[in-house]
């Protein structure tokens, strides 16, 4: 971990907009842990929850409350700056596509309290586009939102990068997702884990993509490609000097 990349986290006034509790825990968990140690602010947007039916052995519907207190005790854990949760609604949740993406859009520009133009933030973190209809709906609306302005008129954050998931392998578009932006997480692994943990009714056994020792190889490969014991990776969009 050299002085630059610390010195430059820890200015980071970060929004992550997430599409679902426990996406920003898979693809951000450890920049968030390390970006607080080095003394950033860290935010996260939730845009929707609700009741869940799954395919699992048992327990196969997850209601909203469970979500909810799954997230809210994940940002707690982290020590987040703040958050906030667009929908709790069970009409809504997986079905962000079926919204006006202006809404969407509206959400993350001016409407959340933390929204770009509340908040100001120096990087968005958006979910990478996936097979995930609410992914993609998300994406599309944040990257709108971040479109370039007027500085005295409009909030541009200055970087803007689409955040990994373990889904992206069943995929027949993989060009949309080519990591070129990576965050050592080497020191942060136990956190991510643990942040991970919080979700506990989204975690499947070992041998399924959502499972810990999936993240775990996922992080390894991911600091293979960098040299480091362990990674997150992201994609650019865009880097203002």
């Amino acid at each position: 971990m050299n002085e630059a990349s610390k010195e430059f986290l820890s200015n980071q006034r970060v929004l992550i907009v997430s599409p679902h509790s426990d996406d920003e825990a898979f693809g951000c968990a450890g920049t968030m842990s390390r970006i607080k140690d080095l003394g950033g602010e860290v935010y996260v947007m939730l845009m929707s929850i609700g009741d869940l039916e799954q395919f699992k052995e048992d327990d196969s519907m997850v209601d909203m409350s469970t979500r909810k207190k799954e997230f809210i005790d994940e940002m707690e854990f982290l020590g987040v700056d703040d958050y906030d949760i667009i929908f709790e609604d069970s009409e809504k949740h997986l079905r962000l596509d079926r919204m006006s993406r202006r809404d969407l859009i509206a959400h993350i520009e001016t409407e959340s309290k933390i929204s770009l133009e509340n908040l100001q933030p120096s990087m968005l973190l958006l979910p990478s586009i996936s097979y995930n209809q609410d992914h993609e709906a998300t994406f599309r609306a944040g990257f709108t939102a971040a479109r370039p302005g007027l500085e005295d008129v409009k909030h541009m954050p200055p970087y803007v990068l689409s955040y990994d998931n373990p889904t992206h392998f069943w995929n027949v578009e993989r060009e949309k997702f080519h990591p070129n932006f990576y965050v050592d997480i080497s020191e942060h692994w136990e956190t991510k884990v643990e942040a991970l943990k919080k979700h506990d009714s989204q975690l499947r056994p070992s041998e399924h993509f959502l499972s810990l020792d999936t993240m775990l190889h996922l992080s390894k490969l991911r600091g293979r490609e960098i040299g480091a014991d362990a990674a997150e990776a992201y994609m650019c969009l865009r880097f203002v000097l």
